[in-house]
């Protein structure tokens, strides 16, 4: 009763050759069962294999997948936020983001419908709540996560269980926010920032699944992350900017 949406995924493909068909294949099995969807696979010039190219002959033999080809991308927030761009201009109620590389298990995404569609403006993927997991990551990468969580929870105020997944989904309402907003994260910290700005609406903690090795966080990354969190944490005071969505 919940999958008769106008839904869609926006995905970020960069360098996926290898695991391209296992994931698609998930996801069009997903895609069948619901019989509805539509996933926006958004590419740009980091990708130096054949994914560019697999996702165009995936789009031209089913409608379902949109490629977006985003040669101005400068980081990978600009590719999420580019997927967005793409997915409300074409009206869709209901917007999910996931990784590729099958790190997010398309299986949950009805889950994620159905958390929509019962009173929530958003649905956040965590790792740290019964019935989550992160596997196949180092210890320094879970600690990363945790700490972030952690450090998030402690300094800007918020109370959940995962601050900084990247699997998650939002109304359209939502959607016109995020797009319009002015983010400061250019990596790894954009979903904890996402999230400090949504803290106040009305949200829900999906458990994932995380299942791939997850790649090192680049030095420039962390500081940029480390900004960012002291740019809100001294805002919670001072009020200087809008710290909410």
């Amino acid at each position: 009763m919940y999958y008769d949406n106008n839904w869609a995924a926006i995905i970020p493909m960069a360098n996926e050759e290898a695991d391209f068909e296992v994931f698609i294949q998930e996801l069009t099995t997903v895609l069948n069962r619901l019989q509805t969807g539509t996933v926006y696979l958004v590419v740009d010039t980091v990708s130096k294999d054949r994914t560019l190219e697999l996702c165009r002959a995936l789009s031209e033999k089913d409608a379902r997948f949109i490629t977006v080809f985003a040669p101005e991308n400068k980081n990978v927030v600009d590719a999420y936020i580019r997927g967005y761009k793409e997915a409300y201009q074409n009206e869709h109620d209901i917007i999910i983001e996931m990784d590729a590389g099958m790190s997010h298990d398309p299986k949950a995404i009805p889950m994620f419908l159905r958390v929509l569609n019962e009173g929530n403006e958003c649905a956040f993927g965590s790792r740290f709540i019964n019935g989550g997991s992160m596997a196949k990551s180092p210890p320094s990468r879970v600690f990363l996560s945790r700490t972030g969580t952690f450090l998030s929870n402690l300094l800007l105020g918020t109370k959940m269980y995962d601050m900084t997944s990247g699997y998650q989904g939002f109304h359209a309402s939502i959607v016109k926010k995020i797009i319009e907003y002015p983010l400061l994260s250019k990596a790894h910290f954009y979903q904890t920032e996402i999230r400090y700005l949504l803290r106040h609406s009305k949200y829900a903690e999906i458990p994932i699944h995380y299942q791939a090795p997850s790649p090192s966080v680049s030095k420039k990354a962390i500081k940029n992350s480390i900004e960012v969190l002291w740019h809100y944490f001294v805002n919670r005071f001072t009020k200087r900017s809008p710290n909410q969505l």
